[in-house]
């Protein structure tokens, strides 16, 4: 094992190996989504009395427990250095959208892609679910649908042009409809059951689209404050699954004009900078000339903003001529 995959190792302790945790209060916190020492030691205190009833004392040595044997406290820049060695990236196929992200789509980072309709958001995410299984014959990847634009079709085409096999393939996709926007929040929670309890390598969560039913459900400025909480708890527990297990997180996101913009781009996201500080790389897509899309990078914490020129075509994406 090398020292980097020795950094993430956890030890091997469960929840009743917690101090004030017993049998009941252990079903308690299972029961809540509370699998593992980590999901107690990123917890609130608020949050485990409201689930376990216990006082705050005990919520707190629960706690403090938890993040001790995660060893959560400081560490050297080398160890992060060591621990991004984990890290890996999914190809687009097109050079130069991949040279623009510094290689391709990042594991253990959210990567947000927002644009107006065609323009090449939901594609993208059905190339990065073949490209994800062909880099590695054990992976699964998990689509989280909330527009009802998951295609198997269009990933059958994807996977021929890449000389796949389409049910290994599709046998390899867990889908899921999100019917609004708790059911999609469940969802989400329900990734870690799958790779802790299921044993799923899962390489790539795709979330298509991020605030559509976010949007339709919370209407006016009265409710505005109500969904960018929810919407904060539900970009927490994506990034949580992306740091905690190596997941390449892509989520699509839709957007509106700035009625009060008179110069240049009004074009700008829904969810306003709760969704943008959550995420760790943020593209800009817009439609070309002669059917070409655009992607421009406005963020990342380790790449300079630019942009590139890429087409859809129906094997993948490649560069624009």
């Amino acid at each position: 094992m090398t020292e980097a995959k020795v950094v993430l190792k956890m030890e091997k302790l469960t929840l009743m190996d917690l101090p004030g945790v017993g049998a009941a209060t252990a079903e308690k916190l299972e029961s809540a989504g509370y699998h593992d020492l980590m999901s107690v030691a990123v917890s609130s205190v608020g949050e485990l009395i409201e689930v376990t009833g216990v006082s705050e004392a005990v919520a707190r040595k629960m706690i403090n427990s938890a993040r001790d044997s995660m060893k959560m406290g400081f560490e050297t820049g080398m160890d992060i250095l060591r621990r991004r060695e984990l890290v890996t990236k999914l190809s687009t196929g097109s050079a130069s959208f991949d040279t623009l992200m510094g290689g391709g789509f990042e594991s253990g980072a959210i990567t947000e892609c927002f644009g107006e309709f065609g323009s090449g958001k939901t594609q993208i995410g059905h190339l990065l679910t073949v490209n994800a299984l062909k880099e590695d014959s054990t992976a699964t990847t998990v689509y989280i649908d909330t527009e009802n634009t998951f295609r198997p079709e269009r990933i059958k085409q994807f996977a021929e042009a890449a000389g796949m096999d389409v049910e290994d393939v599709l046998s390899r996709i867990m889908v899921a409809r999100a019917y609004n926007s708790d059911h999609q929040m469940l969802l989400a929670e329900k990734i870690e059951d799958l790779i802790s309890k299921q044993g799923k390598n899962v390489r790539l969560l795709v979330v298509d689209s991020l605030t559509a039913h976010f949007r339709a459900e919370f209407i006016g400025r009265g409710t505005l404050a109500e969904r960018q909480q929810k919407l904060n708890r539900h970009m927490h527990a994506l990034a949580k699954v992306a740091s905690a297990y190596n997941v390449c997180v892509y989520v699509t996101n839709q957007v509106m004009a700035k009625p009060d913009q008179f110069f240049g781009d009004p074009t700008t996201s829904i969810g306003g900078h709760i969704v943008a500080h959550a995420s760790t790389f943020r593209i800009y897509l817009r439609k070309g000339k002669k059917g070409t899309r655009v992607a421009k990078l406005i963020d990342a914490p380790n790449l300079p903003d630019g942009e590139c020129c890429f087409e859809v075509l129906e094997g993948g994406i490649k560069d624009a001529n």
